[in-house]
């Protein structure tokens, strides 16, 4: 069997990590000696913190693989208080996509993800990764780039946007 959408999706989730990874190196570059309480900012009173959205982030990613590898969802610590330890739920997460061997036919099995109150929805493998992986795992990260931007972080489109730099080409006429 094939592992293109497979493959595709461990190549999605390690990109957009490697983003995360950047702008946690901007962080450690421009806010130096605030690092803790930037991991406390917040967009609204009401949205988690910084260091909870790279944990939000990470789960994504963290609980597909756990998925695709036959083992329980196993959630972050939200309670992010360092870049030391929010690096090394990247770099986790990163190695748990790395481990990833099954084929395609893992997206064609239900999920089942569990809410509060003993409410539940099951999904197809494919309606897991579109309708609820990858919005939450963008709205976590996009979240976490809109906080740095919000704390006058010196960052930008190009940023977020990291893994196309590769694919800029020059046509000449500039």
């Amino acid at each position: 069997m094939e592992r293109q959408r497979i493959t595709a999706l461990q190549d999605i989730f390690s990109s957009r990590l490697d983003t995360l990874s950047h702008l946690l190196n901007i962080v450690e570059n421009h806010f130096a000696e605030n690092t803790e309480s930037l991991l406390q900012r917040r967009i609204a009173p009401d949205m988690l913190p910084f260091g909870t959205q790279i944990a939000f982030t990470c789960n994504q990613p963290r609980n597909f693989a756990l998925w695709c590898l036959g083992e329980l969802e196993s959630n972050l610590n939200p309670e992010v208080g360092s870049l030391a330890e929010a690096r090394s739920y990247i770099l986790s997460t990163k190695d748990l996509l790395n481990k990833i061997t099954i084929d395609d036919t893992k997206l064609s099995e239900v999920k089942r993800i569990n809410a509060e109150q003993g409410a539940y929805i099951e999904l197809s493998g494919f309606s897991y990764v579109d309708d609820f992986l990858m919005p939450n795992f963008y709205f976590h990260l996009t979240t976490a780039y809109d906080i740095l931007r919000m704390a006058e972080a010196p960052i930008g489109k190009r940023d977020f946007m990291l893994h196309l730099v590769p694919l800029i080409k020059l046509d000449g006429t500039h």
